[in-house]
């Protein structure tokens, strides 16, 4: 079959598919009350195993973005409008770590830039952190490695590394061996989000009988603030048995790598809860609801006392409320059958789809061929009402837009920079940098041009093709025909 062939048989396969879900939807609309307006409701676990121990959680820009431990080299993350969505999200490669191992991936941003801390074991070598820097402010990346964070002396054990804001300083938690051998929780000074200006100390001991059940262990923190209260939350016993469970210190003044300037909780604030068939819950992280009125915990947990620190763990997620003396309230973990409403504020709505439509070909802007990796083909081709032709319109700044193709969910991408006539385009990772910035010029008639913020060149329906497959390209703007676009 030739590639033409192949693309119309495809395409027809996808127009059926359509009619189809658009048949079903509608259907569907006749059955949802007006109140169906908030996100789908959902279940734990909301990843299944095996990617989906010590997860981290947030919540950027309408979406949710996962890490969680692979065990392998590859940190790699998912992208969801909803909880309910995250289940069947793809995992995309964000960083190759080099190792053989990678565990605990912790995601914050920084300054419109984010960075991932995770644990790497390399081939024998000791486990220590590792940090790698966004080009932009897409979560998605691109990364570059910024190295490893020298956290102890002597390049010694830092694991589970996330960061602490406090005070209007940096710090970095993480967790280390101490010299009588306790695998404890440590609290570092930090320069800037990739160097420790200063090695960690102590600020928690396992030295409670339930920090010390299968093995003594303060791990996996995790910073919560609120009313101007600060909160170290962390994970204590070994994740190998069914006590893992989660401890709280609070911040009461005074220097913060002072250990007597944090109170330990006598107790634990999360733990398992064997009526509902949840076991080991712990190493966690927090995240706010869309709106921003609720805070969220996400956790690991077994389905079975059996089951320890391997690929049986998945990511479940619930609300926590907050106590009346201010301190917070994480309940106990709910069973695999409780039916939980999505957080508050979650619509599950994306950015509206756009046709982008050459006023001198009448083809509409394309993902060329269905693909979804870097450096995807953007060509023209009939109008359709299929996904590899609806583009998603959105602000990045200074009069310039994103412009991101909903079947591939890469940018249109000035391909390697390009500043002449001629320079190509392509779709790539979105990384908000100005290769991907776009002003879209109204001229009337409902047409505009669209210009690149990088090359300050137009998008151009190259040699005024008027064929399936015309080629895109970015040419000096004439506002001629082969430079305008409708845009609907």
């Amino acid at each position: 079959m030739s590639l033409q062939n192949w693309r119309r048989a495809t395409r027809r396969l996808w127009s059926a598919f359509v009619a189809g879900a658009v048949v079903l939807s509608v259907a569907l609309v006749g059955l949802q009350s007006p109140a169906s307006a908030a996100g789908p409701a959902f279940t734990n676990p909301v990843v299944g195993s095996p990617n989906s121990g010590d997860p981290t959680l947030v919540h950027h820009n309408g979406f949710y973005y996962y890490v969680a431990t692979t065990w392998s080299s590859d940190v790699v993350m998912r992208r969801s409008a909803t909880i309910a969505g995250l289940r069947s999200a793809p995992e995309q490669v964000v960083v190759r770590t080099g190792g053989d191992t990678m565990w605990a991936p912790h995601l914050e941003m920084v300054n419109n830039r984010w960075y991932l801390y995770y644990s790497v074991e390399g081939f024998g070598a000791a486990r220590r952190t590792h940090v790698a820097e966004s080009a932009g402010s897409d979560p998605l990346g691109p990364y570059t490695s910024r190295g490893i964070l020298n956290l102890m002396p002597n390049n010694g054990w830092a694991i589970d590394a996330a960061l602490v804001r406090l005070n209007n300083a940096l710090y970095m938690t993480f967790s280390a061996f101490a010299p009588d051998g306790l695998q404890s929780l440590y609290l570092a000074p930090m320069s800037n989000p990739w160097t420790a200006s200063g090695f960690g100390v102590r600020v928690s001991a396992p030295t409670l009988g339930w920090e010390r059940q299968d093995g003594a262990v303060n791990e996996g923190g995790f910073l919560l603030q609120r009313n101007g209260r600060t909160f170290l939350t962390y994970s204590a016993s070994h994740c190998n048995g069914p006590n893992y469970k989660l401890g709280m210190l609070e911040y009461r003044g005074g220097d913060p790598l002072n250990a007597t300037s944090w109170f330990k909780f006598p107790n634990p604030i999360f733990q398992r809860n064997d009526a509902a068939g949840v076991f080991g819950p712990g190493h966690h992280s927090f995240f706010s609801s869309p709106d921003g009125t609720e805070t969220w915990i996400a956790y690991h947990a077994n389905a079975s006392a059996s089951q320890g620190c391997g690929t049986t763990r998945t990511t479940r997620v619930q609300k926590i409320s907050w106590n009346a003396d201010g301190t917070p309230n994480l309940g106990v973990p709910v069973s695999t059958a409780t039916v939980l409403q999505a957080p508050s504020g979650e619509n599950g709505a994306l950015p509206p789809a756009r046709e982008i439509r050459n006023r001198h070909s009448n083809l509409c802007l394309d993902d060329y061929n269905f693909v979804t990796t870097p450096g995807a083909e953007v060509r023209q081709w009939a109008c359709s009402d299929l996904p590899v032709q609806d583009w998603e319109i959105t602000d990045a700044g200074g009069g310039f837009s994103q412009i991101a193709n909903r079947h591939s969910g890469l940018c249109l991408d000035n391909t390697n920079w390009g500043t002449t006539d001629g320079a190509t385009v392509q779709q790539w990772t979105c990384n908000g940098l100005a290769a991907q910035h776009w002003r879209v010029n109204p001229l009337g008639n409902g047409f505009s041009t669209i210009v690149n913020r990088h090359s300050g060149l137009c998008l151009d329906n190259y040699n005024f093709g008027t064929a399936n497959g015309s080629e895109v390209r970015q040419w000096t703007c004439t506002n001629n025909n082969a430079q305008q676009w409708a845009i609907s």
